[in-house]
């Protein structure tokens, strides 16, 4: 172990004793869910990272996801033609997102629809549910929830539909720190569209990094909100509550328009957040130059800039070589207001320019944004599960911004994980 992988191991102490110091109530953590978290999140990056037959597994995963989403890509070439094809290929009109990468994402939710329908997705969904459960002895309903959230997003919540109305605090809280802890599958295959040229794994990356997110996503709850009542499904094994489709063709159908609506909202989200960000920039430049004239500094004032120089303390404990410390910090900044899409795409181009100094820093950045860990989320998740249970508004509300918090320090969490065990032997760019 070199002294990157043990700033990354004690990085993981560090980012629970910031959430332990932000807790809602120090006296009733429940440290058996936190010790057991970390444990299996420790486990997992052992495993991928170290062990022979897990490294396999890694290139297998990371190979298939690969060929999935050049198929993916099939449907949006017949209907946008040579604007559809990827930056490699010839007659390409270089990387255009809407026409490369977000119909990718209307194909894996006709795909997880199908996986749903034959009962793949549940079997899985609910194996990593009683494993929560069990070793963390956290309730049945948010252990399923959590676990659902590795696979998709905003409709995690309908896993438990039956349950949510009499969910305690603690556990509504926990399944907002999930849903933006974790990606969605179907989104998974839009980053891999992104970044492949530059980051041949990365989908092996994104997977592991996804599954890693969950346990953490408990932890970090459980500390900023511990659980203060009785849930009704404390240690229950849950089955998942869905409505399976009259066939297969309509499950797929219904995933696909799922997908549909899911592309015209990124789309949404994108032209107003990017444009509102842009505003912002605008100002906050225009203030930071006439400081930085008045003091002869050079801060960057922009929006990213401020918020990368406040996750520089975070970014660091996190084990990432110190020279590419400042580049990875404004990546997770403005992750928090652009999204991640737009994170990863500066990731993707600090790699093409050889900006980063260190590999691993790259490899790290890739674990510590794979989240829905930004304002948006708060207004999309909320709303998602207002629309089931429009009597809770109130109380999901006011865990919104404490959920980011949580979720932010999880996907730092999941990196640190990853960077303990991360050598130069490990599986890395295809090398």
């Amino acid at each position: 172990m070199n002294i990157l992988n043990f700033v990354s191991l004690l990085g993981l102490f560090i980012l629970m004793g910031a959430a332990w110091a932000m807790s809602a109530d120090r006296r009733r953590i429940n440290w058996r869910v936190v010790f057991w978290g970390m444990g299996l999140q420790l486990f997992l990056a052992a495993l991928i990272f170290t062990v022979p037959a897990g490294r396999q597994a890694f290139l297998l995963l990371n190979s298939v996801v690969v060929k999935i989403v050049d198929v993916a890509g099939a449907g949006g070439r017949f209907v946008f033609g040579s604007l559809a094809l990827p930056p490699s290929a010839e007659g390409s009109q270089g990387f255009i997102l809407a026409f490369q990468a977000l119909p990718t994402i209307i194909f894996f939710g006709a795909l997880l629809s199908l996986l749903y329908h034959f009962r793949i997705l549940p079997w899985l969904i609910e194996a990593f549910a009683y494993i929560f459960t069990r070793w963390m002895r956290v309730s049945g309903a948010e252990s399923l929830c959590t676990a659902s959230n590795i696979f998709v997003g905003v409709e995690s919540g309908l896993a438990v539909k039956p349950h949510l109305e009499r969910m305690t605090k603690s556990e509504l809280h926990t399944i907002l720190t999930a849903m933006m802890a974790t990606i969605a599958s179907s989104v998974l295959g839009l980053y891999v569209m992104v970044l492949h040229t530059t980051f041949p794994n990365i989908a092996g990356h994104l997977i592991s990094a996804s599954l890693m997110s969950a346990p953490a996503a408990l932890v970090m709850s459980k500390l900023l909100y511990p659980e203060k009542e009785r849930p009704e499904t404390m240690g229950l094994n849950i089955k998942i509550h869905c409505e399976k489709a009259e066939g297969p063709i309509v499950a797929a159908i219904n995933g696909a328009m799922t997908g549909g609506k899911m592309v015209f909202g990124i789309v949404t989200l994108l032209i107003a957040v990017l444009g509102l960000a842009a505003l912002v920039n605008l100002i906050l430049n225009w203030l930071g130059g006439s400081v930085n004239g008045w003091l002869g500094t050079n801060i960057d004032s922009s929006l990213e800039g401020l918020l990368g120089y406040l996750m520089i303390p975070f970014t660091m404990v996190v084990g990432i070589n110190p020279q590419d410390v400042p580049e990875v910090a404004k990546l997770i900044g403005e992750r928090m207001i652009v999204t991640e899409l737009q994170s990863y795409q500066d990731l993707n181009k600090l790699l093409a320019d050889g900006i980063l100094v260190d590999r691993r820093s790259a490899v790290l950045a890739t674990y510590a944004l794979c989240g829905f860990a930004h304002i948006a989320s708060i207004g999309i998740f909320i709303g998602g599960l207002a629309a089931i249970i429009p009597n809770r508004i109130k109380d999901l509300a006011g865990l919104g911004f404490r959920a980011l918090a949580a979720a932010t320090l999880a996907c730092l969490m999941t990196a640190c994980a990853a960077g303990t065990f991360l050598t130069g032997s490990s599986v890395l760019f295809g090398k």
